[in-house]
This record gives C-alpha cells, structure tokens and sequence, in this order.
C-alpha cells in the first residue's frame, strides 16, 4: 500500500462502515487486530454514542481504525411527495402496530457535534460519505493527526474531494451493498451506476489520490483485481456483515445467504437514497413509490424496520448487502482476514498478477 494509508495496516483489507449496528466495536477491532483496518459507523448514533463506541475500540485493540461521518444533506425534499409515500405506509404501521416516525427529526446526523469530538479526541482516519467535507474541515483533521477518506463515485466527486484536500477517496462501484454515497442525490441518474473496475480507472484518471475500492468484493482474488487496477487497498461490507462480532441482527445475517433471497436492488423504500440491498416484500411493495428525500423517508421508516426484526419478520427489514452476497462466509473476523490474505497472496503470485502490490 504505497501511499498515505500504508502504515494503517499490514494488509490491503478495509472492513467497511456499516451504519446501523453492524460495524460494532467488536466487529472493527477484531479485523484492526488480524492486520485489517477496522472501522466504526457513526451514521445514525448520537454524538455520545459514537464516542462511546470509539472509547469501548481502544479498550480492544491499540491497533489503527477509521470513524465514518455522514456530510448533513442540502435543502429539503418535497413535503408533499413524503406525505403521500406516509399515508402508503400506513398499513405498515398498522400491521406491525407502531407508529411511523417524525419525518423532520433532523437533518444534520449531529455532524457538528461529532466532528468536535473527533477534533479534540482524534482517531487514525475520518471517513465522509455523502458529501465532501469542507477544506477547513479537513485541514484541521490534519492538524491533530487525522488521515481524511472521501467516498466517491465517479470523477467530479473524486476532483472535489482532492480539491479539499482529502489523503484519500473511496471509490464506490454500483455493485456496493447499502447506501451509494453520492454527493448529490439526482433521480434522473440514481440507476446509472458504473461498476468498480471501470470507475477505479476513472477515478485513477482523474486525480492522483490513493484510492480504497468498495463494491461487491468477496474473495482474495477480487482484491487483486482491484489491486491490479490502481486501488491501494479493498474495502468490505457484506463480507464482514455475518462474521459473529459484527452487530447486525441475526435475521439479516441469515439472509444474507438464504436461498429466498435470490438477488439485491437498488431502493429508496427505507431511506428515500438509493440503496442497495436484498430484495423483500417491503421493497417490491414500496420501492417503486418511494420518493427522493433522504432523510425524510429514513425517519419515517425507522421504527418499522425496528418492529419487523423483533417480530422476526425479515420481509420488512432493510436487508442491505452487495451484489456477492451469496459469496459471504460466517467466519470469525480475523479469521476471515487471514483467508483474504492467503487468497490475495495466492492471486498476486499467479503469473498474469506478478509484480503488483
């Protein structure tokens, strides 16, 4: 890994920031301490909950680790079009007898507050999605020792993330598993993904940043292949997601690679973003009238998908996951680290591959 993230770990292995749980504490420092980077989700907590999270990691491992923000979203959706998907959803509440939530709960994810404590408390690597973060922003994460990733897809947001001064940029193909961290959420364009390996090239084109490659990478072989492309280093989510330490719900888990659910779509029906994940009941019945307002949508459905898993009913759940999610292995973190690297290594020694790092 030569580039600014080549001390953070021993190997090109990123475990991805899973915001909803799964990428617990347990979850990170097990991958940090097999020689991955491990990382914690601060999307939907508390400014105190994500420092809770921080300070329960350092308890586990001495090791690297990386935090990720979510940038507050500009304007505001359509009042209109998010009363209307609330009154489709009405049966849902009443199905699972609970009330939909507070659309205009907040906007901001408590950003501020968050990156306050990550300035006066700093940790390894900061990662952003949904935006880009501020140039002032950056540069005092820099100043207390903070490494800056920006989630990206496509060119424009990888030049403006270089523009602010980010160490690095995450490139996000299309095949990714959950939200796609696009800077502007435009409908006209929200199916129009392009696949990793051809966005590593642009990306690889267009700035001169070290790149992370994230989007349905499962196996040893597919690191290389990023490798091979011009990323630094591969970032996991679903293969992560059914390890024991991860802290998503056991339904989801199982999912994951239930013969039930045969392929992954990209939705607004939970967030009102385009998502990916495993397609369910919920999806097919309101992906196709979900509207563009994130996150609006994702209030509104946050306590339906808390009342589907604990009446065990994974067909009203946000099941996300990439497009090899058939490809998940329940193993242990560390040891799903180690079996990485040997198929990596494996792959990097193989004639056509030789020589790449």
């Amino acid at each position: 890994m030569p580039s600014a993230l080549t001390d953070l770990c021993r190997y090109p292995i990123v475990q991805a920031p899973m915001a909803g749980g799964a990428s617990c504490p347990q979850l990170a420092a097990a991958v940090s301490e097999a020689g991955g980077l491990g990382f914690l989700a601060a999307g939907y907590k508390t400014a105190d909950g994500m420092y809770q999270e921080v300070q329960q990691l350092r308890s586990l491992t001495a090791r690297p680790f990386g935090v990720n923000l979510f940038i507050p979203q500009p304007g505001q959706a359509d009042a209109a079009a998010v009363e209307v998907y609330r009154q489709q959803l009405a049966g849902e509440a009443a199905w699972y007898e609970t009330p939909l939530g507070d659309p205009d709960a907040g906007r901001d994810d408590g950003y501020d507050a968050k990156l306050a404590i990550l300035l006066d408390d700093p940790v390894p690597v900061v990662s952003f999605t949904f935006g880009c973060p501020a140039p002032d922003t950056v540069a005092a994460l820099a100043r207390v020792g903070t490494r800056t990733v920006v989630t990206v897809t496509g060119p424009d947001e990888a030049r403006a993330a270089e523009r602010a001064g980010a160490d690095a940029v995450c490139v996000q193909g299309v095949e990714a598993g959950g939200h796609q961290g696009t800077h502007r959420d435009d409908p006209e364009t929200e199916c129009s993904g392009t696949g990793l390996l051809a966005l590593i090239t642009q990306v690889r084109e267009a700035v001169g940043l070290p790149m992370l490659a994230a989007g349905g990478l499962m196996r040893g072989g597919q690191i290389a292949a990023v490798l091979a492309a011009g990323a630094e280093a591969a970032q996991l989510g679903t293969a992560f997601l059914v390890c024991p330490e991860s802290g998503a719900d056991p339904l989801h888990k199982r999912a994951v690679t239930d013969p039930l659910f045969t392929h992954t779509e990209l939705t607004r029906a939970f967030s009102g973003r385009p998502a990916r994940g495993l397609v369910n009941r919920f999806v097919r019945e309101h992906g196709p009238y979900a509207p563009a307002a994130y996150p609006e949508v994702h209030h509104l459905t946050s306590g339906l998908r808390k009342a589907a898993a604990r009446a065990k009913d994974p067909q009203g759940m946000a099941l996300w996951a990439g497009q090899g999610h058939r490809l998940a292995r329940e193993l242990p973190a560390g040891q799903l680290v180690e079996v990485l690297r040997s198929e990596l290594r494996s792959a990097l020694e193989a004639p056509a591959l030789r020589g790449v790092s």
